[in-house]
Protein backbone atom coordinates (compact mmCIF):
# COMPACT_ATOMS: atom_id res chain seq x y z
CA UNK A 1 0.00 0.00 0.00
CA UNK A 2 1.55 3.02 -1.38
CA UNK A 3 -0.55 5.72 -0.47
CA UNK A 4 0.13 8.35 1.66
CA UNK A 5 -1.30 8.09 4.93
CA UNK A 6 -3.76 9.64 6.73
CA UNK A 7 -6.31 7.85 4.48
CA UNK A 8 -9.90 9.14 4.65
CA UNK A 9 -11.98 7.16 3.54
CA UNK A 10 -15.79 8.68 2.46
CA UNK A 11 -18.37 5.61 2.57
CA UNK A 12 -21.56 6.87 1.35
CA UNK A 13 -23.48 3.59 1.83
CA UNK A 14 -26.84 3.36 -0.26
CA UNK A 15 -27.02 7.37 -0.55
CA UNK A 16 -26.38 9.74 -3.81
CA UNK A 17 -27.65 9.57 -7.24
CA UNK A 18 -24.80 10.13 -9.83
CA UNK A 19 -25.51 13.94 -10.33
CA UNK A 20 -24.98 13.98 -6.30
CA UNK A 21 -21.65 12.01 -6.97
CA UNK A 22 -20.26 14.29 -9.70
CA UNK A 23 -21.11 17.53 -7.81
CA UNK A 24 -19.29 15.95 -5.10
CA UNK A 25 -16.06 15.14 -6.67
CA UNK A 26 -16.55 18.64 -8.01
CA UNK A 27 -16.90 20.36 -4.48
CA UNK A 28 -13.97 17.47 -2.45
CA UNK A 29 -11.36 17.80 -5.80
CA UNK A 30 -9.91 21.12 -5.73
CA UNK A 31 -9.35 20.92 -1.93
CA UNK A 32 -7.89 17.13 -2.58
CA UNK A 33 -4.77 18.56 -4.05
CA UNK A 34 -3.44 20.67 -1.09
CA UNK A 35 -4.30 17.25 1.26
CA UNK A 36 -1.14 15.43 2.60
CA UNK A 37 -2.78 12.19 2.81
CA UNK A 38 -5.20 10.23 0.20
CA UNK A 39 -9.14 10.57 -0.04
CA UNK A 40 -10.65 7.54 -0.89
CA UNK A 41 -14.46 7.89 -2.03
CA UNK A 42 -16.85 4.86 -1.57
CA UNK A 43 -19.41 5.38 -3.42
CA UNK A 44 -22.47 2.60 -4.41
CA UNK A 45 -21.59 0.10 -7.48
CA UNK A 46 -23.84 1.52 -9.74
CA UNK A 47 -21.69 4.62 -9.90
CA UNK A 48 -18.04 3.30 -9.63
CA UNK A 49 -17.70 3.56 -13.47
CA UNK A 50 -18.56 6.69 -13.61
CA UNK A 51 -16.78 8.29 -11.35
CA UNK A 52 -13.50 6.18 -12.17
CA UNK A 53 -13.88 8.10 -15.90
CA UNK A 54 -14.82 11.57 -13.90
CA UNK A 55 -11.67 11.52 -11.66
CA UNK A 56 -8.93 10.38 -14.53
CA UNK A 57 -11.06 12.85 -16.82
CA UNK A 58 -10.19 15.90 -14.90
CA UNK A 59 -7.02 14.22 -13.26
CA UNK A 60 -8.60 14.33 -9.15
CA UNK A 61 -6.60 13.27 -6.34
CA UNK A 62 -9.27 11.41 -5.26
CA UNK A 63 -9.16 7.32 -5.56
CA UNK A 64 -11.85 5.08 -5.34
CA UNK A 65 -13.18 1.75 -3.72
CA UNK A 66 -15.86 -0.28 -3.48
CA UNK A 67 -18.30 -1.07 -0.57
CA UNK A 68 -18.47 -4.28 -0.60
CA UNK A 69 -17.54 -7.34 -2.56
CA UNK A 70 -18.57 -10.93 -3.68
CA UNK A 71 -17.22 -13.65 -2.12
CA UNK A 72 -17.34 -15.14 -5.00
CA UNK A 73 -15.41 -14.40 -8.02
CA UNK A 74 -16.79 -13.88 -11.87
CA UNK A 75 -19.42 -16.99 -12.30
CA UNK A 76 -22.99 -18.10 -12.20
CA UNK A 77 -23.86 -15.80 -9.05
CA UNK A 78 -26.84 -13.27 -10.54
CA UNK A 79 -26.56 -9.97 -8.40
CA UNK A 80 -23.27 -9.89 -7.05
CA UNK A 81 -19.82 -8.23 -8.11
CA UNK A 82 -16.92 -9.85 -8.29
CA UNK A 83 -13.44 -8.04 -7.14
CA UNK A 84 -11.96 -8.46 -10.99
CA UNK A 85 -14.90 -6.84 -12.00
CA UNK A 86 -13.74 -3.68 -10.39
CA UNK A 87 -10.13 -4.44 -10.43
CA UNK A 88 -9.32 -1.57 -13.33
CA UNK A 89 -11.37 0.76 -11.73
CA UNK A 90 -11.00 0.87 -7.88
CA UNK A 91 -8.06 0.76 -5.37
CA UNK A 92 -9.98 -0.49 -2.32
CA UNK A 93 -12.89 -2.22 -1.42
CA UNK A 94 -14.68 -2.01 2.30
CA UNK A 95 -14.95 -5.84 3.76
CA UNK A 96 -16.54 -6.48 6.83
CA UNK A 97 -17.98 -3.38 8.13
CA UNK A 98 -20.48 -4.29 10.75
CA UNK A 99 -23.70 -3.57 8.63
CA UNK A 100 -22.58 -6.13 6.26
CA UNK A 101 -21.86 -8.58 9.33
CA UNK A 102 -25.21 -7.61 11.11
CA UNK A 103 -27.72 -7.34 8.04
CA UNK A 104 -26.50 -10.07 5.85
CA UNK A 105 -25.11 -11.97 8.68
CA UNK A 106 -21.34 -12.36 7.10
CA UNK A 107 -19.30 -14.62 8.75
CA UNK A 108 -15.55 -14.33 9.43
CA UNK A 109 -14.98 -17.50 6.31
CA UNK A 110 -16.89 -15.50 4.08
CA UNK A 111 -15.14 -12.37 5.07
CA UNK A 112 -11.83 -13.66 4.65
CA UNK A 113 -12.81 -15.07 1.15
CA UNK A 114 -13.53 -11.69 0.29
CA UNK A 115 -10.39 -10.33 1.52
CA UNK A 116 -8.35 -12.75 -0.32
CA UNK A 117 -10.53 -12.08 -3.75
CA UNK A 118 -9.75 -9.04 -3.32
CA UNK A 119 -6.08 -9.36 -2.93
CA UNK A 120 -6.10 -11.20 -5.51
CA UNK A 121 -7.37 -8.39 -8.13
CA UNK A 122 -5.06 -6.31 -6.27
CA UNK A 123 -7.60 -4.35 -5.05
CA UNK A 124 -6.59 -3.80 -1.35
CA UNK A 125 -9.09 -4.63 0.69
CA UNK A 126 -10.22 -2.24 4.15
CA UNK A 127 -11.17 -4.82 7.02
CA UNK A 128 -13.18 -3.64 9.78
CA UNK A 129 -13.03 -5.07 13.06
CA UNK A 130 -15.28 -4.72 15.63
CA UNK A 131 -12.83 -4.71 18.31
CA UNK A 132 -9.23 -6.30 19.01
CA UNK A 133 -10.73 -9.81 19.37
CA UNK A 134 -11.67 -10.05 15.45
CA UNK A 135 -10.01 -12.29 13.07
CA UNK A 136 -8.00 -10.44 10.41
CA UNK A 137 -7.25 -12.42 7.36
CA UNK A 138 -3.75 -13.63 5.91
CA UNK A 139 -2.67 -10.43 3.51
CA UNK A 140 -4.93 -7.66 5.39
CA UNK A 141 -2.54 -4.08 5.06
CA UNK A 142 -5.18 -1.89 6.17
CA UNK A 143 -7.63 -2.52 8.94
CA UNK A 144 -10.63 -0.30 10.33
CA UNK A 145 -11.11 -0.45 13.88
CA UNK A 146 -15.05 0.30 13.63
CA UNK A 147 -16.50 -0.54 17.21
CA UNK A 148 -20.33 -1.30 16.93
CA UNK A 149 -21.75 1.17 19.17
CA UNK A 150 -20.32 4.05 17.45
CA UNK A 151 -22.05 3.06 14.15
CA UNK A 152 -24.60 5.84 13.13
CA UNK A 153 -24.73 6.64 16.35
CA UNK A 154 -22.58 9.69 17.04
CA UNK A 155 -21.19 8.61 19.90
CA UNK A 156 -17.61 7.64 18.87
CA UNK A 157 -15.17 5.92 20.67
CA UNK A 158 -12.60 7.94 22.78
CA UNK A 159 -8.94 8.58 21.32
CA UNK A 160 -7.47 7.04 23.52
CA UNK A 161 -9.16 3.77 23.58
CA UNK A 162 -9.15 3.83 19.85
CA UNK A 163 -5.42 4.03 20.15
CA UNK A 164 -5.49 1.34 22.56
CA UNK A 165 -7.51 -1.13 20.06
CA UNK A 166 -4.46 -0.11 17.57
CA UNK A 167 -2.19 -1.43 19.49
CA UNK A 168 -3.56 -4.66 19.94
CA UNK A 169 -4.39 -5.05 16.62
CA UNK A 170 -0.99 -4.03 15.47
CA UNK A 171 1.03 -7.17 17.83
CA UNK A 172 -1.26 -8.80 14.97
CA UNK A 173 0.53 -7.48 11.86
CA UNK A 174 2.02 -4.60 10.75
CA UNK A 175 -1.32 -3.14 9.45
CA UNK A 176 -2.00 0.34 8.51
CA UNK A 177 -4.99 1.13 11.68
CA UNK A 178 -8.02 3.46 10.69
CA UNK A 179 -10.55 4.56 12.69
CA UNK A 180 -14.46 4.81 11.74
CA UNK A 181 -17.38 5.12 13.98
CA UNK A 182 -19.23 8.63 14.39
CA UNK A 183 -16.10 10.27 13.11
CA UNK A 184 -16.71 14.40 12.94
CA UNK A 185 -15.22 18.08 12.13
CA UNK A 186 -15.03 18.09 16.30
CA UNK A 187 -13.25 14.81 17.20
CA UNK A 188 -11.09 13.84 13.67
CA UNK A 189 -8.17 15.55 14.62
CA UNK A 190 -8.24 13.45 18.10
CA UNK A 191 -8.28 10.87 16.59
CA UNK A 192 -5.24 11.15 14.10
CA UNK A 193 -2.97 12.89 16.89
CA UNK A 194 -2.80 9.20 18.30
CA UNK A 195 0.45 7.81 16.53
CA UNK A 196 -0.96 4.63 15.84
CA UNK A 197 -3.99 5.50 13.94
CA UNK A 198 -3.30 6.54 10.08
CA UNK A 199 -6.43 7.89 9.25
CA UNK A 200 -10.20 7.61 9.51
CA UNK A 201 -13.53 5.55 7.88
CA UNK A 202 -16.01 8.87 7.01
CA UNK A 203 -19.87 7.83 6.51
CA UNK A 204 -22.22 10.40 8.22
CA UNK A 205 -20.17 13.36 7.81
CA UNK A 206 -19.33 12.05 4.28
CA UNK A 207 -22.11 12.89 3.12
CA UNK A 208 -22.10 16.44 2.27
CA UNK A 209 -19.28 17.51 0.84
CA UNK A 210 -18.56 20.89 2.80
CA UNK A 211 -18.96 18.60 5.57
CA UNK A 212 -16.10 16.25 4.21
CA UNK A 213 -14.03 19.70 3.33
CA UNK A 214 -14.29 20.73 6.83
CA UNK A 215 -13.40 17.44 8.57
CA UNK A 216 -10.24 17.05 6.26
CA UNK A 217 -9.15 20.61 6.90
CA UNK A 218 -9.35 19.88 10.74
CA UNK A 219 -6.88 16.54 10.36
CA UNK A 220 -4.92 19.33 8.42
CA UNK A 221 -4.32 21.65 11.21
Amino acid sequence: MNENTPLVVANLKANKTWDDIATWLDVVAPKAEDFKGTIILCPSHPFISSAAQKIRANGFKIKLGAQDISKFEQGAYTGEVAASQIKDLCQFAIVGHSERRQNFAESDEVLSQKAQNAQSALVSPIFCVQDKNTPIPQGVEIVAYEPVFAIGTGNADTPQNAKSQAKEIKTKGNFIIIYGGSVSEQNVAGFIQQNLIDGVLVATNSLDPQNFIRLTEAISR
